[in-house]
Order: C-alpha cells, then sequence, then structure tokens
C-alpha cells in the first residue's frame, strides 16, 4: 500500500498530538480536514512505516479504548506505550478522553 496525499495529511496531525495525550480517530479526521473520514485514519496509520516515529498509539476510538483486537500484540502495544505516558486505563479497558483527550 502506498501513501497518498490523504494519509500524508493525517499522519502530520498524529505526530503533534503530545505525550500523555491521545486523539479519536474523528478528531485526527476532523483536524485533518476530513470530517467523518475517521475510518481513513485507521487505514492511513496501517500505512505508517514499520519504525516511524509518529505516534499511532496515540490514536484511540470515540469511547476512549483501543480499536486494535484485545490480546493482540500491538493491541498490548499501544496500550503499554499509553501506559508510559502516564496514561490509566479503567477495569474496563478505557481511558478518560476528559482527562487525556488532547486539546489542540
Amino acid at each position: 500500500m502506498h501513501p497518498t496525499d490523504i494519509d500524508y495529511r493525517i499522519w502530520q496531525v498524529v505526530a503533534l498530538i503530545p505525550p500523555g495525550k491521545v486523539a479519536s480517530y474523528g478528531q485526527v479526521a476532523q483536524l485533518a480536514g476530513l470530517p467523518g473520514y475517521a475510518r481513513q485514519v485507521g487505514t492511513a496509520l496501517r500505512k505508517l512505516p514499520e519504525h516511524t516515529k509518529i505516534p499511532w498509539h496515540r490514536v484511540v476510538n470515540a469511547q476512549g479504548a483501543i480499536s486494535l483486537p484485545a490480546g493482540s500484540p500491538s493491541n498490548t502495544a499501544q496500550q503499554s506505550r499509553l501506559e508510559a505516558e502516564g496514561i490509566i486505563f479503567n477495569p474496563g479497558q478505557r481511558l478518560s478522553l476528559s482527562r487525556f483527550g488532547w486539546k489542540p
């Protein structure tokens, strides 16, 4: 899969999310000038190069949960990276968007 101009726009927004904060797929789409294209954000993140410095792990769903399959290596990696930045998950594996959500 080759990145498109839309992918690059999404990556630029994700690169701005500071440590200890998260953004939803929909918020990233909105900030990239693509309102209503939350699914495209997930597609763009899947196209990131393997050793990217773009903080893909700071993007979660609108409920404050990781969208990757529970128990998968990617889910575990995302949660570990977020916890290393001080983000706390509740017993239902959700985080507080009001507390940890990015407000650019």
